[in-house]
């Protein structure tokens, strides 16, 4: 999947939080006129965005967006299961102010996806590892991994200090996205285009697979 570009101050392009379309960004400052003259004045730290995809505006006070109030992390993947999606969408509006709860939290996700992928969403290391048997690729495995112990760092402390390295947790809302995109997305998508194939060449396929069937 496309890789996000959070709204960034004075970038030129990025995913623009009205549209989450990567668009090019227009910049100015805002004016006001003084209740005790008549001349127009900037307004101190006060500028705006505008994206050339939607035309919305955005407005950022001190170099941080104010409006609309907007995430640094990726948005969900868009097969993200309902099961999970209230506690993916959940830490990414608190991921900025506490990394830590965001990834307790993408660890429930991760936890509630288990299930969807077939497991018994119980206990996640043995969860990962039954999938690994299932000819889980290692890529995936590593990043259910990194979710799994990132997490419990979260909810039990040890060598991983999440409020002091916040790009930790940022990575994990790019991890859960690359689960779903390999074991949910893709074969979804495989399996759209397979039913489209002519009755008979599907036919012709399943019979080439009995012969050659163990």
């Amino acid at each position: 999947m496309p890789k996000y570009y959070p709204p960034k101050y004075h970038d030129s392009k990025f995913h623009c939080p009205h549209c989450q379309v990567f668009a090019a960004q227009t910049w100015g400052n805002l004016f006001h006129v003084s209740s005790n003259s008549r001349g127009v004045n900037p307004a101190p730290g006060m500028e705006y965005s505008i994206c050339t995809h939607c035309s919305q505006w955005s407005y950022w006070y001190l170099e941080k967006m104010v409006v609309p109030p907007v995430s640094t992390a990726p948005p969900p993947h868009g097969d993200m299961p309902k099961e999970c999606l209230s506690e993916y969408q959940e830490a990414r509006a608190i991921v900025a102010v506490s990394p830590r709860a965001a990834a307790a939290l993408l660890r429930l996700a991760l936890q509630k996806l288990m299930s969807v992928l077939g497991e018994s969403g119980r206990n996640i290391n043995e969860d990962v590892g039954n999938l690994v048997k299932k000819g889980l690729p290692v890529l995936v495995q590593q990043a259910l991994d990194i979710c799994r112990v990132v997490g419990n760092n979260a909810v039990h402390p040890g060598e991983i200090e999440l409020n002091d390295t916040p790009e930790t947790a940022h990575s994990l809302f790019d991890m859960m996205n690359l689960i779903v995109e390999d074991r949910i997305a893709r074969p979804r998508q495989v399996e759209v285009l397979y039913n489209q194939l002519p009755e008979g060449a599907r036919q012709a396929i399943e019979a080439r697979d009995k012969k050659t069937g163990p």
